[in-house]
């Protein structure tokens, strides 16, 4: 019975290093890759979360269509909020994105006939495959396995096209693109918009496996949080933002394991995440495995 317990929690921790490995290749795109500081991932990641628990919750239906206009309405609002966003630069993007990521926080805090309010969404459906739901933390490891996969794929293919490559170049030296003709803005948007889709659907896979959200998961600390998980696994590199997520999902467990009390060790994983990130800034700006310093 223990040893059944240790596997269920190992694959739950497993999990949600999935979920959060896709956000953390989604904002490495446009961190990482392009060179904005998106402070809005956690809004995009709610947003998903949100109108999947939604629709399944509300109109009883399939996960996998929820999850569908989750990612639609995710990048809708992307595109809209892009083009705002397009309009600043450096500093003025994050603050701006940050802002952002407040308003999607007050909205699913306050809009309380949509969302409940402080008191969340519970009783999330699970996905069916089938006449089969998806119930045990096994299984659903490996169903969020299979879209960290697709995503990972997905981000590979577009850093080494032509498009990832026009990406580089804008966090290199946006203005020599805009010498030779390229309209930047359009590559900025096109890949702020395919990051929102990516966190949306770590979103909906988030909500339907804890079966319950709340607006404090969405919070800009969250953004904060994948950002530093790309810092610590390196910028411009997707195979170090899945070891930066797998490090801060597995990093409480951690303290745990070294004989820290829950309530301490809650305090001692903010002290020991502030000081890799000094300590990182210092001596390896690029992260573990980066191309790219920030």
């Amino acid at each position: 019975m223990n040893q059944n317990k240790s596997m269920d929690y190992i694959f739950h921790l497993t999990t949600l290093s999935s979920i959060f490995a896709i956000l953390a290749i989604g904002l490495n795109l446009v961190m990482g890759y392009t060179g904005l500081l998106s402070v809005a991932h956690a809004a995009f990641y709610g947003i998903g979360a949100y109108a999947s628990a939604i629709l399944m919750r509300s109109q009883g239906m399939n996960f996998f269509v929820a999850m569908g206009l989750g990612v639609l309405l995710s990048m809708g609002v992307a595109l809209l909020i892009g083009l705002v966003l397009s309009r600043f630069d450096g500093d003025y993007y994050a603050l701006a994105s940050l802002g952002f990521n407040v308003i999607v926080f007050g909205i699913m805090l306050n809009w309380e006939e949509l969302t409940r309010g402080p008191l969340g969404i519970p009783g999330i459906g699970k996905p069916k495959l089938g006449d089969h739901t998806i119930f045990s933390n096994m299984e659903y490891f490996f169903f969020t396995l299979f879209f960290l996969i697709i995503i990972y794929l997905l981000a590979r293919l577009i850093t080494r096209s032509s498009f990832g490559r026009t990406l580089k170049g804008i966090r290199e030296d946006e203005t020599a693109l805009q010498v030779f003709g390229y309209k930047t803005v359009y590559f900025k948007l096109a890949v702020f918009v395919i990051a929102a889709g990516m966190a949306a659907v770590a979103g909906s896979l988030y909500g339907s496996y804890i079966t319950y959200i709340d607006p404090k998961t969405f919070i800009v600390m969250e953004s904060i949080m994948i950002i530093s998980m790309i810092i610590l696994g390196g910028l411009a590199n997707n195979r170090g933002a899945v070891i930066g997520a797998t490090f801060f999902v597995l990093l409480p467990e951690l303290l745990r394991f070294a004989g820290f009390p829950p309530d301490i060790a809650a305090h001692m994983r903010q002290i020991v995440y502030g000081v890799l990130l000094i300590l990182l800034m210092m001596y390896r700006p690029q992260g573990l495995f980066g191309e790219y310093k920030l």
